[in-house]
C-alpha cells in the first residue's frame, strides 16, 4: 500500500502552480514599488518645525496634554 502512494524524489515538481505563484508575487512586489515610489516623490522636501507646548495657539489646544488622557 505504501509503495503505490510514495512518490520518487525526481518526479516531483513545482509545476504550472507555482509557476504562477511565484510570478503574481514578483507582480505584486512591482506594484508596491512603483506605489511607494509615486507617494514618495508627493512628500515634501521639508516638514515645518513641530509645535511646541510654549507657543500660545498651542497652549490654549485641548488636543496638547502633557498628561495622557484615559
Amino acid at each position: 500500500m505504501t509503495d503505490a502512494l510514495a512518490l520518487e524524489a525526481e518526479r516531483i515538481t513545482a509545476g504550472p502552480l507555482g509557476l504562477l505563484v511565484v510570478l503574481l508575487m514578483g507582480l505584486a512586489t512591482v506594484l508596491l514599488i512603483r506605489n511607494m515610489n509615486a507617494r514618495l516623490k508627493r512628500l515634501p522636501e521639508q516638514f515645518p518645525p513641530p509645535e511646541t507646548k510654549d507657543d500660545p495657539k498651542v497652549r490654549d489646544d485641548p488636543k496638547v496634554r502633557d498628561e495622557p488622557t484615559d
